[in-house]
Order: C-alpha cells, then sequence, then structure tokens
C-alpha cells in the first residue's frame, strides 16, 4: 500500500498538482471482532479465539469502540488523499501528525496540542484558565515556541 501511495504521490507532483491552499486531517475507528468467549473457555496462552491481537478499546462520546483508527491527511485542492496512517484505537489523535514543511493543516479538536510541521490551523479547544482565541498559529518549534494569552 506504501508503494501505491508514493508512486500516486511522484506522479500528483511530475503533473504539478500541488498542495496550495492546505490539508486537511481526520481519523475514524476501524472496527474489528472483539472475539468475546463465553465464560467457561479457558483464559491464557491455549485459549483459542478469534480476537484480533493488535486491536485495542477505546472510547468515544460513551461509545465503546475496538479495533483500529484510520488517520487520513486529504488535499483541500484536489480532494486527493495525500497521507495515511494506521494505528491501534487506543491512540489519541493528538498523537499522529502527518503534515507536511510549509503545509496549512486544518484539523478538529481532537488534534489540539498535537505537533505539526506546518502551519497549525487546528480548531481551539477551551482550556482552563486561558482565554479561547479561536485563530491559527504557527506551531512550535525548539527555537520558536508559540506563547499562548493567558
Amino acid at each position: 500500500m506504501r508503494k501505491f501511495g508514493d508512486e500516486l504521490q511522484r506522479q500528483l507532483d511530475e503533473n504539478n498538482m500541488k498542495v496550495k491552499k492546505g490539508v486537511m486531517q481526520d481519523a475514524t475507528f476501524i472496527t474489528s471482532d472483539p472475539g468475546h468467549s463465553p465464560a467457561d473457555k479457558p483464559r491464557g496462552p491455549e485459549a483459542k479465539t478469534r480476537r484480533n491481537k493488535e486491536g485495542t478499546w477505546a472510547k468515544k462520546g460513551g461509545k465503546s469502540h475496538f479495533g483500529y483508527k484510520l488517520h487520513i491527511k486529504t488535499d483541500i485542492d484536489h480532494g486527493l488523499i495525500r497521507a495515511v496512517e494506521t494505528t491501534p484505537a487506543n491512540v489519541h489523535n493528538s498523537q499522529i501528525d502527518l503534515s507536511e514543511p510549509g503545509e496549512v493543516v486544518y484539523r478538529d479538536r481532537g488534534y489540539f496540542g498535537a505537533p505539526c510541521k506546518g502551519y497549525n490551523a487546528t480548531m481551539d479547544r477551551n482550556v482552563r484558565g486561558h482565554k479561547n482565541n479561536h485563530s491559527g498559529k504557527k506551531c512550535a518549534t525548539k527555537e520558536s515556541p508559540v506563547k499562548r494569552a493567558p
């Protein structure tokens, strides 16, 4: 799958289909069979289960999900998928950055506090003791940290 994505990106670049307006990043759950078995079945290494071993549990909006998260970065100009990453469901969105240097990245509040390599246009979230100014901000780096208004 990675080779396919790399080849697609190469062809887009070759035809001068560059990202100009920015990219959107979001995630969705990919559900997997949790493999519940009856209480009288053995547990441990000898257990026979259909449970996916790499999937994990996560909650969103009071609903539990078992499986994975699919993180996608989409080009605003052409609506094309530019990057994809799959993680266990319990990995928080703020841990995933698909941006490239120089890109404007639009993300929902689930990515608040996430690092980025370009211009961060992530939706702000209310933080106790801080005013929510709803404006874009350049991502913090070690050389130039971004200071938030108190």
